[in-house]
């Protein structure tokens, strides 16, 4: 009997870091898998063979997408005729919505009885609720990051979803004091270690950057001894020295992974901006700071789309504002040092965070179980069910016979 066929269709790289989790959790419980589609340099070091570049659908922009479409719509059609030729036991797709979507519904057309499981539950709880019930024509089973999108998805009449756990939950002891001196560093008053997380795209790193360097004027006023430290992507930490003006030479940028998080063992407060990387520090049990600011006609689309009452995903968890944001109008250099301010000195605000931060990780591993464990399980499960319904054998009976 073949090993279980298995595509895959990541369109970026943390959708890449996504699938190499599951293919590595399914060789640890010893599936023989065969896996196809499209991913990226994380899981060919896992054996796979991608039908294509992963960069060649890896853009963003209006503009890119608008010059690369032709391809795009190409490899789509490609994709979706190579898993349904390989009679593929399951797809998954994992997250870059506008490209996988469209391989899914493909797929579905030509086989019905396919299963198809989306890794990654698009944002319909905060904005387009109706993605959900459009989602149930060609998507089975949707694994979920956060703890609340599978009730969202039941209540928007979206597909059934499973949280599985958000991988950062896997991290945790990266990101957190290891070394007695790191330990040291997060409780230096005198000369605290302040993240500074302008963003990671070009127009993010283009309106906050400035707005968090007259922060820093203003918070080295009242903290002489603050050492703040940047965090970036290597394809930007030009961009970035470039826009430091007076800071330039006094904020260290660290471009690496393992740099990143030794900035984030020692550090004792972030200014950010929101976004996922805001979990992250509240994983990592560092107070912060979040702002965003959009171009006005974003923010006035976004005023009237978004259903949410706050940006921060450790918020949203949580259910309440423990972590200040400040968006648009509000994001201010006057407002933010001023929330920011007591985190590097200590008391109740710093303690609230970090005791909100302390019940958030335990609502994240309500699992009890890896998400890329929990992944392989609910994958293993669905293709085993479509197997014997078409006269197959499930992967639990070929492990049987190995």
């Amino acid at each position: 009997m073949r090993p279980l066929r298995i595509a895959v269709v990541s369109g970026e790289a943390s959708g890449d870091q996504l699938g190499a989790s599951l293919l590595r959790a399914l060789k640890d419980k010893g599936i023989a898998v065969e896996a196809l589609g499209v991913g990226g340099p994380a899981m060919a070091s896992e054996g796979f063979v991608s039908l294509f570049p992963q960069s060649e659908i890896a853009v963003m922009g209006l503009g890119p997408v608008i010059r690369r479409l032709p391809l795009i719509l190409r490899r789509i059609r490609e994709t979706a005729a190579h898993i349904v030729n390989a009679q593929a036991d399951i797809l998954v797709t994992i997250d870059a919505p506008d490209f996988s979507k469209r391989v899914a519904k493909r797929v579905h057309r030509a086989v019905p009885e396919l299963p198809i499981v989306h890794w990654v539950c698009p944002s319909v709880w905060a904005w387009r609720p109706g993605r959900a019930p459009a989602m149930r024509g060609y998507i089975d089973h949707v694994l979920c990051l956060l703890p609340f999108e599978p009730a969202a998805l039941e209540r928007l009449k979206g597909p059934p979803g499973t949280y599985i756990g958000h991988p950062l939950v896997e991290q945790i002891p990266e990101m957190r004091p290891r070394e007695t001196e790191e330990t040291r560093a997060r409780a230096d008053v005198e000369t605290p270690r302040l993240l500074v997380l302008p963003g990671s795209r070009m127009s993010e790193i283009r309106r906050l950057l400035p707005l968090f360097l007259d922060v820093l004027e203003r918070i080295a006023a009242q903290h002489p001894g603050v050492k703040p430290v940047i965090p970036t992507l290597p394809h930007l930490a030009s961009t970035i020295e470039g826009n430091l003006g007076a800071w330039r030479g006094r904020i260290e940028v660290v471009t690496t992974h393992e740099a990143k998080r030794a900035a984030m063992r020692s550090a004792r407060a972030a200014l950010a901006a929101s976004g996922t990387v805001t979990l992250e520090l509240a994983l990592a049990g560092i107070p912060m700071v979040a702002a965003y600011r959009l171009a006005n006609w974003e923010a006035f689309i976004a005023r009237r789309m978004i259903t949410v009452t706050s940006a921060i995903l450790p918020n949203i968890v949580l259910g309440e504002n423990v972590v200040p944001e400040f968006i648009q109008e509000d994001a201010t250099a006057e407002k933010l040092t001023e929330a920011l301010a007591p985190l590097l000195t200590g008391g109740p605000e710093f303690e609230a965070q970090r005791s909100a931060f302390a019940h958030l990780e335990t609502v994240m591993r309500a699992t009890g179980k890896a998400p890329s464990e929990q992944a392989a399980r609910l994958v293993l499960d669905l293709a085993a069910k479509a197997r014997e319904g078409r006269g197959h054998e499930g992967p639990e009976d070929e492990q049987a016979r190995t």
